[in-house]
């Protein structure tokens, strides 16, 4: 009988602090039809991941045991039914991923093939791990949900993280004027990339620099949602995207109180990537030569010392992870 081939994870079924994350033996992943193998060769950390680790790995929807892990960068090991070719360079991120199946966090990955994206980049695999989720949200955010265009005044509250950092970026390479905020006065100088650097108080609504910005990224959450929504002008588009702030939900919401005559919320929500919207994605990266914040890199065996780093959040940018040990 063949022996059934190895590989290193992280393997959770319980509530897991950074200080218990540990790489384990796991099974190699069978392919089956419609789904793909990609050999990992680096993936980024998200907070969604802390999350699952600290909290929602309690819920019944969530596989257990489960590898978590939302995006990953890599090569087809098999590319399966697809017609694809093995060695292939591919993204990978969400529809499920370290949730309702195995993640990232592994030497191999089985996912399905929908949210599996053939690419070709400028960028190199350590680079390249921070770009699928980060950038597909920031991406998604300004364009499909604040139709961003060049000469828009953009606010984008709580910059300070790869999220913010990210949709920065794209909106400058957009030509929009870009007011970014933080609630730190000592991450101010992190907002270079801005027009405009706004220490955040809990309040802008009011705020002169404030003015003339029609469109808002909030990456805050609802615990400062009602204020983003009175601080832009008049017939502006707020897209709701983070909850930085720790809180989920806005508990006695009233819309029509609430949401200012004129203005309009949103939001976005990840778990969607297309094809199209990832080759857009990345021919914009090109087109403008952007490279990502990396605010910290681990090797693979080092994983635990990167969820310390997540669960702390103090990492200015994106942290990555590289699997491959040739990288």
């Amino acid at each position: 009988m063949k022996a059934t081939k190895t590989m290193k994870a992280v393997v959770i079924d319980g509530i897991t602090p950074a200080s218990n994350v540990h790489l384990t033996d796991a099974p190699v992943p069978r392919v089956r039809p419609g789904w793909v193998l990609v050999r990992v060769k680096a993936f980024g950390l998200n907070h969604s991941e802390q999350i699952l680790r600290l909290e929602e790995i309690t819920e019944d929807y969530i596989q257990k045991p489960v590898i978590p892990g939302i995006e990953c960068v890599g090569v087809l090991e098999d590319p399966s039914d697809t017609g694809w070719q093995k060695g292939q360079a591919v993204v990978a991120l969400m529809g499920g991923m370290g949730r309702s199946f195995d993640g990232s966090y592994a030497e191999y990955a089985l996912l399905p093939a929908h949210h599996v994206f053939p690419i070709e980049t400028h960028l190199s695999w350590h680079e390249l791990a921070a770009i699928p989720e980060t950038y597909f949200t920031a991406w998604g955010s300004l364009f499909e949900s604040l139709h961003l265009q060049a000469g828009d005044r953009l606010l984008v509250r709580g910059a300070t993280c790869a999220l913010g950092y990210a949709a920065v970026q794209l909106a400058k390479a957009l030509g929009a004027t870009v007011v970014a905020t933080t609630h730190k006065r000592e991450k101010l100088p992190l907002l270079e990339g801005a027009d405009i650097a706004l220490l955040d108080d809990g309040t802008l609504a009011g705020r002169a620099e404030l003015a003339d910005v029609h469109k808002a990224l909030d990456l805050v959450g609802p615990r400062v949602l009602r204020d983003t929504l009175r601080a832009i002008a008049p017939t502006g588009y707020v897209c709701h995207t983070g909850v930085l702030g720790g809180q989920y939900v806005l508990d006695d919401f009233d819309p029509i109180k609430d949401i200012p005559n004129g203005v309009y919320l949103t939001g976005f929500y990840s778990n969607t990537p297309t094809p199209a919207v990832m080759h857009d994605l990345f021919a914009f990266l090109a087109q403008h030569d952007l490279h990502p914040r990396i605010g910290a890199s681990y090797g693979f065996a080092h994983i635990q010392d990167a969820c310390v780093a997540l669960d702390e959040g103090k990492v200015n940018g994106k942290i990555v992870v590289t699997v491959d040990e040739d990288l």
